[in-house]
């Protein structure tokens, strides 16, 4: 993992297309956890398929006996012979069974594990990745990757492995008890079937990843429209999200019926190849029968063996392709698992030390998330242990952007930032999280209960303690007013509760945090001017001892702050407290009687 300090850290993209046998080497490793139930299961399957080859052999002895007398047939050979035959049939379903029983903790174990690992490297992976994605479509390529591992272990152990073993063997036993030319008749159509079937399956294979790929867009347009019902509505939009829909489901619909075409044609060419090869393996063995150097019980194993051969051959193809398709879904699952972290910990990095209440410095930052868009110009500042700084300005002055730096969401191009005198650089990532709080000034919630929300700050707390953060975020009331109380769901991305509500819940997990260090970013700003006032003199309280950068539009509620920076296009224009900066009559001043009028005449329009 490298840890990036350029002007415009690359998110690595991979172009070049795996190999299928690249993708099953990078498979192996998990399979490999469990080496020896793979190794049960291959005995078992060559255990069945011995079995499976041994039915036709005894068919063809229970055939040719029965041309002794009459007596001996009724009482001795079909009696023990079908015992056999019973045993044998019996013998092959128990040993796939006892070979799909042992190997399925595999099987799960292993999609377990790459799922796991998936799902963690994907909350490691950067904010900027996060913002970037496409839900519905990276949610679709990890759901077909991980039944690919089911796909393609069930199709190649259970159906791939077992057919050759099982031609193996047919082969050497036509070519050791008859004539080669069994052998070469049988050898020449599998050649022909085996190439005919790849050749197709793999120029069919592109219609396929068409479809995945329509499929993949067609799911992300739908979620993406549901993610925003509101918006739909609010803009009578629904038959244009339908249109678009559909537009992406005709093209899907376009590529499966060229897709179910060229596998039609893929069977048919299968089902000649299979014919031809039964009639002249059949004409052989009557000519054989006919000349004497067969008996009537070696035309019924040959037919049984070309019988049992070619059924599963039939499905080659569709073996084939599905093999394909989940080394393919595979691949992307595992591109997904192999994007480079942005943001890493270095292979040095501690956890932070902080003894008591820390301080946070900016040093000559300068920040851009695209190269040719710089955010911030040589910012330093200074939040001395337990008090609070106040950050004010118009939108887009990079307020924002300087508690996501503190997160650690991004790498500075230049300068440092440090708690304690530690480069954040420098501790674990989760350690430094774990001494901030922050109540976003988007808040978005799980589609949980209220308690689960608010026991998210810290989900070792108890009722009492969760019940406790919310009456000192002032929505306690609020709660037990409604008819489940703690129970109630908030609905997908907290949209059940007002925004009021969803900041009042965002605050409380982040009170029952109890960081070292607080950030609020636009905490109040969905508040009414009551509760945003109770909530303030809350705030105030609970900031008492506490390291807190403020990042705020209304100034009212900053005035208390121990040093108020005010930023303009990235750089600090303006420091000092409330009254320091009112005596210096420049853009502070200016932002406040503006907003003082405002407030006296609400019909004013701010600027």
């Amino acid at each position: 993992m490298r840890h990036h300090t350029s002007d415009s850290p690359p998110i690595p993209t991979n172009n070049t297309p795996r190999s299928d046998w690249a993708t099953l080497q990078r498979l192996f490793p998990y399979l490999w956890r469990y080496k020896w139930r793979v190794g049960f299961a291959l005995a078992f399957m060559v255990a069945a398929k011995m079995a499976n080859v041994g039915v036709p052999i005894l068919l063809k002895t229970l055939v040719d006996d029965m041309t002794i007398t009459p007596a001996r047939a009724l009482l001795v050979v079909p009696v023990a012979l079908l015992l056999a035959y019973g045993a044998l049939r019996l013998c092959t379903s128990l040993f796939t069974e006892l070979r799909e029983l042992i190997f399925s903790k595999a099987t799960e174990g292993t999609a377990r594990s790459i799922s796991l690992e998936v799902f963690r490297h994907l909350h490691n992976l950067s904010l900027r990745f996060h913002l970037e994605r496409q839900t519905g479509g990276m949610t679709r390529d990890i759901e077909r990757g991980t039944r690919g591992v089911h796909s393609l272990i069930s199709f190649s152990l259970y159906s791939i492995v077992p057919t050759l073993i099982e031609m193996a063997m047919v082969l050497t036993l036509l070519a050791v008890k008859f004539d080669v030319w069994f052998a070469i008749i049988t050898g020449i159509a599998l050649v022909f079937y085996i190439t005919y079937t790849i050749t197709v399956t793999e120029w069919r294979t592109q219609f396929r990843k068409k479809m995945n790929e329509l499929d993949s867009t067609a799911h992300s347009k739908a979620i993406d429209s549901l993610l925003n019902y509101e918006t739909v509505k609010y803009f009578n939009n629904e038959e244009y999200e339908a249109q678009r829909y559909d537009k992406s489901l005709v093209s899907y619909r376009q590529a499966a019926i060229k897709s179910q075409t060229t596998l039609s044609l893929l069977n048919i060419g299968q089902q000649v190849i299979i014919a031809v090869a039964l009639i002249a393996m059949l004409w052989r063995a009557t000519e054989g029968v006919v000349a004497g150097r067969m008996t009537l019980g070696d035309l019924v194993m040959v037919n049984a063996f070309m019988i049992q051969l070619y059924l599963p051959l039939n499905f080659l193809g569709v073996m084939y392709r599905e093999i394909k398709q989940s080394l393919t879904d595979l691949d992307k699952m595992f591109v997904l698992l192999e994007r480079e972290r942005e943001i890493a910990d270095k292979p040095s990095a501690t956890p932070i030390e902080l003894q008591g209440t820390p301080s946070v410095a900016f040093t000559s930052v300068n920040f851009a998330y695209e190269a040719a868009r710089p955010i911030l110009h040589n910012v330093s500042f200074e939040i001395p242990a337990g008090k609070t700084v106040a950050v004010v300005g118009a939108s887009g002055s990079g307020k924002s952007t300087l508690a996501r730096l503190l997160y650690r969401f991004y790498d500075i191009q230049s300068g440092t930032i440090t708690i304690n005198g530690q480069n954040i650089q420098d501790v674990t990532q989760a350690s430094l999280r774990k001494s901030i709080g922050i109540v976003p000034q988007d808040t978005v919630l799980f589609n949980d209960t209220v308690a689960y929300n608010i026991g998210y700050g810290d989900t070792s707390a108890s009722q009492a303690q969760i019940e406790s953060a919310a009456k000192a975020a002032h929505i306690h009331n609020f709660i037990a007013s409604t008819p489940k109380g703690y129970d109630t769901m908030v609905g997908e991305r907290g949209l059940k509760l007002s925004g009021g509500e969803k900041q009042r819940v965002a605050i409380a997990r982040t009170l029952l945090k109890n960081p070292s260090i607080l950030i609020f970013d636009e905490a109040t700003s969905a508040l009414d001017t009551t509760n945003e006032r109770a909530i303030q003199a809350e705030i105030k309280n609970l900031t008492q001892n506490k390291t807190t950068l403020v990042i705020a539009h209304r100034l009212s509620t900053v005035i208390d702050a121990h040093e108020i920076l005010v930023m303009d296009k990235g750089r600090i224009i303006e420091r000092g407290s409330h009254a320091v900066l009112l005596a210096h009559q420049a853009r502070y001043a200016e932002m406040w009687r503006m907003q003082q009028e405002q407030n006296a005449d609400p019909t004013k329009i701010e600027v």
